[in-house]
C-alpha cells in the first residue's frame, strides 16, 4: 500500500522549501541568533573591524513566511573606537523560494550597493548596474558567507 505521502503512482508531493532564516522575532523586532550570525559573519569578512548589529525597524512578514528583515551594522575598531564611514545596511528578502539580500553603506547614498543572489552585482542607487568598488572584496565576501549560512542553515 502507498505512503500517504504519495499518490498512486509512487510519486512524492513537491516538497515546501527550506526554512532560510528564522520567522519569529522578540518583541523588540530582533532574532538574537541571526544577529549573532551575522555580526560573526561580519567580523570574520571585515578584519579587523568590529560589529555590532541593531535591528532597523520591525520586520515585514506574513504567517509562516520568512521574513524580510532590516540590519545596520555598525563597525568598531579594534581598540573599540566608532567607525560610522564603514557602517551598513543589510537588508534580506524572500525571492521566491530563495534568499537575496543588499548591503549599502549607510554614509553614503552615493557608493554603489551590492545585491547577492545567486552572484552579486554592483549598483547605483538609481539601480544601474556598476562596477565593483576597489574595496569590494570584504563586502562581497561578507554577502557570500551570510547567504551560505542563511540557506544551507
Amino acid at each position: 500500500m502507498p505512503s500517504p505521502e504519495s499518490d498512486a503512482s509512487g510519486a512524492q508531493p513537491p516538497q515546501r522549501p527550506p526554512q532560510i532564516w528564522p520567522t519569529e522575532c522578540d518583541d523588540a523586532g530582533a532574532n538574537t541568533d541571526l544577529i549573532r550570525l551575522v555580526a560573526a559573519a561580519a567580523d570574520l569578512c571585515r578584519k579587523p573591524l568590529r560589529h555590532g548589529v541593531v535591528p532597523i525597524g520591525q520586520p515585514a512578514a506574513e504567517a509562516s513566511q520568512p521574513l524580510e528583515v532590516s540590519l545596520r551594522l555598525e563597525a568598531r575598531s579594534p581598540e573599540g573606537e566608532r567607525c560610522p564611514d564603514q557602517d551598513l545596511e543589510l537588508e534580506i528578502y524572500p525571492s521566491g523560494s530563495d534568499l537575496s539580500l543588499t548591503l549599502a553603506w549607510c554614509h553614503d547614498d552615493a557608493l554603489p550597493m551590492l545585491w547577492q543572489g545567486h552572484h552579486p552585482v554592483w549598483m547605483t542607487a538609481s539601480g544601474a548596474r556598476c562596477p565593483a568598488p576597489a574595496d569590494a572584496a570584504p563586502i562581497e565576501a561578507l554577502a557570500r558567507r551570510l547567504r551560505a549560512l542563511l540557506v544551507n542553515g
